[in-house]
């Protein structure tokens, strides 16, 4: 619906209703910023919880006491160490969906961002990157759990939301004091949060003849002429401070790496020096479980690995869809998935 299609309708009912035309300006003028955005009209608490079919009592007390809301639990990263993923309960999930699909994918993403936009996956990333002489890689660190409650408010006070209702969706979205690790809006709430972060990086990449693209918390620069990259990795902090206000995103300087032709260039995880490829130590990595689990069955495999995880083998699949995501004509990882597939399909339930 249109804005003067709605202004029409909204006096007939105001004026029915008894609102003086004081009220009936204020009305229209917070409705008509949302929709000429084509943003869903949300006015307070009642109505939000009218559109996603739940309670203002539930929606309130998600928002109140997030701890009783989600699943805690952790998963091991590739670098050993666990993380902490926050998973919204059904129903709270259901109402994150509902501002996902309805509010956050009617934004248009910065083109510097190249991670959770749809239709597009890794190689639509590491593309930007082959065939350069210097790859500089930078990684902000805990992610979306740096990004701050005040911060997503900011944001949807930015779109036009009300300072109530602002606060409202922000708490729905976050754990603790930040995105959380595992609710549907933190992919896309935390593209849309570092879209004047990505600009104004991605104009002083254009300046300067680089090229730069962020994925999730992974940003590469890359550029085929000498360049000081400290003066990079100052623009990266200094912009963050200037942007992403009441965050604690910070760069993780164990991870910040300058790789030239002659060292393994990687991308998000792929190999860019000529042909994208995964690199090597990947592929044996695969092989190695495939072999053992062939070696001695997949019981007695996770039992000298002492993995526990129910969904190892989903796991696999997804490293070896991963390699053959980079190459579909891999046959080796392709007869690969084959073997994980019919031990899922075999497995009981």
């Amino acid at each position: 619906m249109d804005f003067l299609e709605y202004k029409v309708k909204f006096v007939k009912k105001a004026l029915e209703a008894g609102y003086s035309e004081v009220e009936i300006d204020q009305y229209l003028t917070y409705a008509k910023v949302l929709l000429d955005k084509k943003l869903p009209l949300i006015y307070n608490t009642s109505h939000l919880a009218a559109l996603t079919g739940y309670s203002t009592r539930y929606i309130t007390r998600a928002a109140l006491y997030p701890k009783s809301f989600y699943r805690t639990f952790k998963i091991k990263k590739k670098n050993g160490k666990m993380r902490e993923i926050n998973e919204p309960l059904p129903s709270l999930k259901e109402i994150q969906l509902w501002i996902n699909k309805n509010i956050l994918l009617n934004i248009k993403p910065n083109k510097f961002a190249k991670a959770y936009i749809k239709k597009t996956n890794i190689l639509d990333n590491v593309k930007y990157h082959k065939r350069k002489k210097y790859v500089f890689n930078l990684d902000l660190v805990n992610f979306f759990p740096s990004i701050s409650t005040k911060t997503v408010e900011m944001f949807f006070k930015k779109l036009g939301y009300s300072d109530n209702l602002s606060n409202l969706l922000a708490k729905l979205c976050c754990f603790g004091d930040g995105l959380a690790q595992g609710a549907p809006t933190s992919p896309a709430l935390s593209n849309h949060i570092l879209y004047e972060f990505d600009d104004l990086l991605g104009s002083f990449a254009v300046e300067n003849n680089l090229r730069y693209t962020r994925y999730a918390d992974d940003l590469t620069f890359s550029f085929n002429d000498e360049f000081d990259v400290s003066i990079i990795e100052e623009k990266v902090i200094n912009t963050l401070d200037k942007t992403v206000l009441y965050s604690k995103l910070t760069v993780n300087r164990e991870k910040t790496k300058l790789l030239r032709q002659n060292d393994r260039q990687i991308v998000t995880g792929v190999v860019v020096n000529d042909k994208t490829q995964v690199p090597s130590s990947y592929r044996k990595q695969i092989r190695q479980e495939i072999y053992y689990i062939r070696k001695f069955g997949l019981s007695n495999h996770l039992n000298r690995l002492n993995e526990v995880r129910y969904n190892y083998l989903y796991h696999l699949l997804g490293k070896i869809n991963f390699v053959l995501l980079v190459n579909s004509e891999d046959k080796e990882m392709k007869e690969y998935r084959n073997a994980i597939k019919m031990l899922i399909s075999n497995r009981p339930t």
